[in-house]
């Protein structure tokens, strides 16, 4: 077995797959909420919190391309590559790595409140929603049920760091900057599904990207039967002001939560 063999299987380790809301699952979701106290403790300045979630991005980006090669890469019959398309990497939930990328990248200003208010809301929603129902994410691959349960569980942790410290304003009119981020990210999805439908992926291959193609079986919950009833367009109308108001929602709790302790000092960024 050569080098490369040899890597492929180690990061191919199987276990027994994790139930839902077994001890793996359960353990990772306290962590995603346990991991904002030392970040809040020791990483208050504006600095320290680009540089928390760009260090953040960069680890799920890693944990992402491990992911790919593990789908697309056998081993037994020497190295081969047959690409899987059903897991290209830019789902709702794969956002947050690539805002956060940009995000750690990018100064005060427009843009980058733009980013960081998606994280504060939008990602958290995605981190919660399969934190809370995990049932298609666990497989038999070792690697591959902690890279699922790290980067959603660092979507809950980043945004409500940013939330608890003030770096993203607890205001109403947070949602409003982080909706263009999301109707950009909706826009290369469906872009990206339409390219695939015109070359020809998707009759062989699985390819639905936010799960929002019409040429693709609907099955995301909700959305698929409001996909079977209504036509696309305004199919994507609905599917935009849900997550919106779910995004919202993220955002109330933490309204919610700061009206009720109150803080110690005013925070001030530099």
């Amino acid at each position: 077995m050569s080098f490369w063999q040899g890597l492929l299987k180690l990061l191919d380790t199987s276990m027994p797959t994790p139930e839902p809301y077994g001890l793996f699952h359960l353990l990772f979701v306290v962590l995603s909420f346990v991991a904002v106290i030392p970040l809040y403790r020791h990483f208050k300045q504006a600095h320290q919190i680009r540089h928390v979630v760009l260090v953040t991005a960069l680890v799920v980006i890693a944990l992402e391309v491990y992911k790919q090669i593990n789908f697309s890469v056998s081993y037994e019959n020497g190295i081969q590559f047959d690409y899987a398309w059903y897991a290209f990497p830019f789902q709702f939930c794969s956002t947050p790595m690539y805002v956060g990328l940009l995000a750690g990248l990018t100064k005060k200003g427009k843009l980058h409140e733009s980013l960081c208010a998606y994280l504060a809301t939008y990602a958290v929603f995605a981190g919660v929603s399969v934190m809370a129902y995990p049932v298609s994410v666990f497989v038999d691959t070792a690697g591959i049920n902690f890279q699922t349960m790290i980067c959603h569980g660092s979507m809950i942790t980043i945004g409500i760091y940013l939330l608890a410290t003030g770096y993203v304003p607890l205001k109403g009119k947070t949602i409003f900057k982080a909706l263009p981020v999301f109707l950009c990210n909706v826009t290369l999805a469906v872009i990206m599904n339409k390219i695939a439908y015109l070359a020809g992926i998707t009759q062989a291959e699985d390819f639905n990207m936010f799960f929002i193609s019409p040429y693709e079986a609907p099955h995301l919950p909700v959305y698929s039967l409001v996909q079977e009833k209504l036509a696309y367009p305004w199919c994507l109308v609905l599917y935009v002001l849900g997550f919106t108001l779910a995004a919202f929602l993220m955002l109330a709790i933490g309204m919610a939560v700061a009206k009720v302790k109150k803080p110690k000092k005013e925070r001030m960024y530099v």
